[in-house]
């Protein structure tokens, strides 16, 4: 079947959900470990109260993806699980901001995290499922790009709340800030309007023969079929995806150190604040999400260049180059003893996170087999939840006993981890050249369906 190319409206259309995820993610990354500090939780408490986001992605993807491949209502194969994923996260991200307790703090991430999962596994092999293996560059680049603009509002929307609409915290000590609270309500109906978009505005091809579909669909979709089929595909992993995972679980492990400690860091080590009971906490956990909101709005512009730094170089070099970017920032934060400097460094952080959400997505997509990619996107999801389950494990016994619960130095060795990514991923030995040009985001050609 050859599939038409897509304009740059139907590219944003057909990622414009993931604009309401990312929101979503946004705002669990930004206020999660605030949250849990506001309800008593220690310095080398949090990775271990984090734990269940990775081992929930560690289960989940690999079940959807395989049910994804072999799914077809009237709502298409992946739209199903778009819609449930939406639904269900905007419910958590209601719960999230009222829980009372740590232990209640733990299940709603865990009900979270689940949610998303459902819905933003699907929406990576979406991009394999309909455009042409030319453009695919472009719709993981327009995916990033609306991670970007996600992120960007969803982090600064608290410090808007406060410092924009004049909403009043009140005391820290009573509980979690209203600005947080509103925050999350905002999340939950973006969430669920830019998944509905996606949904009606972006059809989906269907099987070209329906019967045997039907037939495949029995023979993939009980659990023990579901168990072989991830275990036969892991089995058969490509030889570009063995060597991508090295890579992203060297990048994991960097990203997962940052946002699990950047925002207490930001409101300790530079604000001063003592405990999560002062004021100073509080307006440095806004001023983090400030700067989370800095380095996505660095995402969003860097997303439409990255096209046009492949094409003169390549996906390996220029991934390489972003996460060399990122680990600079992370480090340079040692020498940061002015909150407003801190968005220097967070330049560096999102030329990373830009190049990190999609070019080793684009590296990926062109060696799968097109009938498992839903399936083999759940698997490369094991590299991205694997280090960030020895992370929650292990950082709190670091930071306790070898950086003297210092939040900072956890983050700037997030980003030695990123260093070492950007050195591993040189070893990546890429698909053939007409697969890794990239193309202007900007200026899609059309051609007729």
């Amino acid at each position: 079947m050859t599939k038409p190319r897509f304009n740059f409206w139907q590219l944003w259309n057909m990622s414009f959900g993931f604009l309401g995820i990312q929101f979503g993610w946004g705002l669990q990354m930004a206020n999660t470990s605030a949250i849990f500090e506001y309800l008593g939780a220690n310095a080398d408490q949090i990775p271990i109260l984090w734990l269940a986001a990775p081992v929930t992605g560690l289960l989940v993807q690999p079940i959807v993806g395989n049910l994804s491949d072999n799914t077809w209502t009237t709502l298409g194969r992946r739209r199903p699980y778009f819609l449930v994923g939406a639904v269900l996260s905007s419910l958590a991200l209601i719960w999230m901001p009222n829980v009372s307790s740590l232990w209640m703090a733990a299940g709603a991430l865990w009900v979270l995290d689940t949610s998303v999962n459902i819905s933003m596994e699907p929406f990576r092999a979406f991009v394999g499922d309909l455009l042409p293996e030319d453009q695919r560059t472009q719709g993981f680049a327009m995916q990033s790009l609306l991670i970007g603009l996600g992120s960007v509002s969803a982090s600064a929307l608290p410090w808007l709340l406060s410092h924009g609409l004049g909403l009043e915290n009140g005391p820290s000590a009573i509980g979690i800030p209203l600005t947080v609270k509103w925050a999350f309500y905002c999340g939950a109906a973006v969430f669920l309007a830019t998944v509905l978009w996606t949904i009606v505005s972006t059809p989906e091809y269907p099987p070209e023969d329906l019967t045997v579909f039907r037939q495949q669909q029995q023979e993939r979709l009980g659990p023990q079929q579901t168990i072989a089929e991830i275990i036969t595909a892991f089995r058969e992993m490509p030889g570009v995806m063995r060597q991508l995972a090295v890579v992203q679980c060297l990048s994991w492990a960097g990203m997962f150190c940052f946002f699990l400690y950047f925002p207490p860091a930001i409101a300790r080590n530079l604000f001063g604040a003592t405990d999560q009971t002062s004021p100073l906490y509080t307006q440095g956990i806004e001023w983090a999400g400030l700067c989370i909101a800095g380095y996505n709005a660095v995402c969003f512009v860097v997303s439409f260049l990255l096209p046009r730094l492949v094409e003169m170089s390549s996906r390996k070099t220029a991934h390489a180059l972003c996460l060399l970017c990122g680990a600079l920032g992370l480090v340079s934060l040692y020498w940061i003893h002015e909150p407003v400097w801190v968005l220097l460094s967070m330049v560096g952080v999102g030329i990373t996170w830009a190049s990190l959400l999609s070019l080793p997505y684009a590296m990926l997509i062109g060696v799968l087999p097109e009938q498992k990619i839903g399936i083999y996107m759940g698997i490369f999801n094991f590299f991205i939840v694997l280090p960030e389950v020895f992370v929650s494990l292990g950082l709190g016994w670091v930071v306790e006993h070898s950086l003297g619960s210092d939040r900072l130095l956890a983050v700037i060795l997030g980003g030695c981890f990123l260093f070492l990514a950007a050195i591993v991923s040189q070893r990546i030995q890429e698909p053939e050249a007409r697969e890794t040009r990239g193309e202007s985001l900007m200026a899609p050609k059309v051609e007729p369906s």
